[in-house]
């Protein structure tokens, strides 16, 4: 091998190693190792000058300071972003979405918020050629020099098209922080304030030398410019980028609805330990290209896309009471009433205590001044007690006694689940308890009745027009008309959905039961395994422990539901209503080839959402996942494939097409 060679192939060897390392999260070598070919490019290259190529990885070490930074116009302008600290707001931009895309279904991709610096670097035929800080908006500084000593961007890219500016951030690995304090308060130095602001003091260095020498590192989330790049979409995108060696955000997902976004932001939160990088919320974007541009942007930001952010601020104030509310299984939970006290941007007057043993562990009593907390709920927590300051005389909180053994709802008897540390009603007709399971029922993952929200539901009760789920089958328009802002139009609407779902799938009617510790997940391996409702009802718990992945406790809840007298007599009243469950389709041609194999969609398909595609290959006895791994049969490519294509390929995973599967589904052409 001659020299020329030598260096290309250390080149290529070096950016296959960072991009391992930043961008898959599966290094092969140890910085020792690759410290060792690295040093052997650059003495080949110092002894050979005419081999140094603009993309080869010593050329991020920086050149001779600037003078200063020259100001770059951005080819499309980097837009801020509305923000929120609730979930309320949230909800209000979803509606906004479809109000202004009517009848359509919108799909929103979360995101981490990454604490760090925003970026924009552009590439064309595959060369990093410039690199800018956000600026206005507008127009934003050339630090081009700079994030090419950032080992985590590439210099270079193959197979991207010819004009690709990408977004994202700039940020200082946790880890990478902590290890430069520590060498600069060793050093006599002055500890840096935190992350971002050590991070946006490095981009603006003008000496590159000096950026080089920090750990800085960079994900990107967001197209630029383009030209060439045929993605539809935010998940093809980051897909895209990924494929291309871009390093992307570790976590994300596509949410079906902003419900399931609400659930996922606590995720984050959840698993922050596992991110190299600190986040201070979650931005929630619009999936599909097409609706961004046909809801366009305000002056300043998009409507497509929001910022939900972590507020981890506190406040003191006292705690003027505790009340307790009641869930739809029955659970109490105890609420602090509070002195109004701002926090974040609002005025909270409410906490959660979560449960009574909480509130005996740090021993939190009325009266007493208290820290709560706002940490992306949606209400604050109570995080800890001012012991100094609690009054004379004050008692210990008792659950049982400060309830007089009666639930708050309906006065009926309350007792105290040992296992879940929490105390439940007894009565199944309890009104608080009816509220949360009708609008259980009613949500779109399981019998997915459209109006039926919570507004109607509280009314519902009150007016005692429905004692448990199977009275909904019995409501009459009439009856709904007379309700507030209830027209007859809507209610007529309510009455065509509520005769629509009494011929759902099965598993959606066993998940809209409110069965405790069965989830959607849980519903519909049940179906799969019973094949009807009345199965399943005459099961024991052990009949119920042979489904997959349900356990003895899950297998004796469900046992424990079926017998209760109660529960079946609402099952008689919706058999009666005309409930009748679908059971698992098994289509005999299909079913033979789908059935048992593990399945993974990738890209946009043509003639189905995703979300109906999985629901068709689930009814042929598929077994559909997210990820591509060993175990997975088939992997069905869309437009816009991403790196699971790659990873299928690698593996040597059976590629469908969409035509090749419509085939298998029963709608060939």
């Amino acid at each position: 091998m001659g020299l020329k060679e030598r260096a290309a192939w250390l080149r290529a060897e070096l950016e296959r190693h960072n991009r391992l390392y930043y961008v898959d999260a599966r290094p092969e070598l140890a910085d020792r190792d690759y410290d060792r070919l690295y040093r052997e490019l650059l003495d080949l290259e110092a002894g050979h000058p005419e081999l140094v190529t603009p993309d080869s990885p010593t050329q991020r070490v920086g050149g001779a300071p600037l003078k200063d930074f020259q100001p770059v116009r951005h080819l499309l302008p980097m837009l801020s972003l509305d923000n929120t600290y609730n979930f309320e707001e949230l909800r209000e931009f979803d509606a906004r979405v479809r109000k202004l895309l009517p009848g359509e279904k919108i799909d929103y991709v979360l995101e981490p918020k990454i604490d760090g610096c925003s970026i924009s670097v552009r590439y064309e035929r595959g060369q990093l050629t410039m690199g800018a800080t956000r600026g206005d908006g507008a127009t934003g500084d050339d630090i081009t020099a700079n994030l090419k000593t950032i080992k985590a961007i590439p210099l270079k890219l193959t197979g991207a098209p010819p004009l690709l500016e990408v977004r994202g951030e700039a940020y200082l690995p946790v880890a990478g922080f902590q290890k430069l304090n520590a060498e600069r308060v060793a050093a006599g130095e002055e500890a840096l304030a935190n992350p971002r602001n050590a991070t946006a003091g490095s981009l603006k260095q003008l000496d590159s030398r000096v950026v080089a020498r920090r750990p800085l590192a960079a994900v990107f989330y967001a197209v630029g410019a383009t030209e060439g790049l045929t993605c539809t979409s935010q998940q093809a995108a980051l897909e895209k980028f990924k494929a291309l060696g871009l390093p992307t955000p570790q976590f994300w997902w596509v949410c079906t609805g902003m419900e399931e976004v609400i659930r996922r932001t606590s995720e984050f939160q959840q698993r922050v330990g596992e991110l190299p990088y600190e986040i201070d919320g979650a931005v929630v974007k619009v999936n599909s290209f097409d609706q961004w541009r046909r809801l366009g942007t305000t002056a300043k930001a998009p409507r497509y896309a929001m910022a939900y952010k972590y507020s981890h601020a506190q406040a003191q104030t006292r705690l003027m009471a505790i009340t307790v509310q009641v869930g739809r299984t029955g659970v109490l939970t105890p609420v602090a009433e509070l002195e109004p006290v701002y926090l974040a941007g609002s005025t909270l007057a409410r906490a959660t205590l979560h449960n009574e043993e909480e509130i005996r562990r740090k021993d939190i009593r009325v009266g007493d001044t208290v820290v709560i907390e706002k940490a992306g709920e949606v209400i604050p927590a109570v995080v800890s007690v001012v012991r100094e300051r609690r009054p004379a005389g004050s008692q210990p909180f008792d659950l049982a006694q400060h309830l007089h053994g009666k639930c708050p709802a309906c006065g009926g008897p309350i007792q105290r689940d040992p296992e879940f540390v929490a105390w439940r009603c007894e009565n199944i007709a309890c009104p608080a308890q009816l509220k949360r399971s009708l609008e259980h029922f009613a949500m779109r993952h399981a019998m997915d009745i459209e109006g039926l929200g919570e507004v109607l539901v509280h009314q519902l009760v009150e007016k005692q027009l429905v004692a448990d789920i199977a009275d909904l089958y019995t409501l009459t328009v009439e009856q709904l008309a007379a309700l507030e802002r209830m027209g007859g139009k809507s209610a007529a609407n309510v009455v065509a959905a509520l005769a629509e779902s009494r011929q759902r799938e099965l598993w959606r009617l066993i998940h809209g039961l409110g069965i405790l510790h069965v989830g959607e997940g849980a519903a519909r391996k049940l179906a799969d395994h019973f094949q009807s409702l009345e199965k399943l009802a005459a099961a024991d718990a052990a009949m119920v422990e042979q489904v997959p992945d349900c356990g003895p406790v899950m297998a004796q809840s469900i046992a424990d539901f079926f017998a209760n007298p109660r529960n079946r007599a609402v099952l008689a009243k919706l058999h009666a209503a005309g409930v009748r469950p679908l059971p698992p389709e098994r289509r005999a041609g299909a079913a033979g080839f789908l059935a048992g194999k593990t399945v993974v969609i990738t890209g946009t398909l043509k003639r189905w959402t995703r979300e109906q595609a999985q629901e068709l290959l689930r009814q042929r006895g598929a077994v559909v996942t997210d990820s591509v791994s060993k175990k997975t049969h088939f992997l069905i490519v869309g437009a816009d494939a991403g790196s699971k294509l790659a990873k299928a390929q690698k593996l040597g995973v059976t590629i469908l097409d969409e035509k090749a599967v419509a085939v298998h589904l029963g709608s060939g052409d």
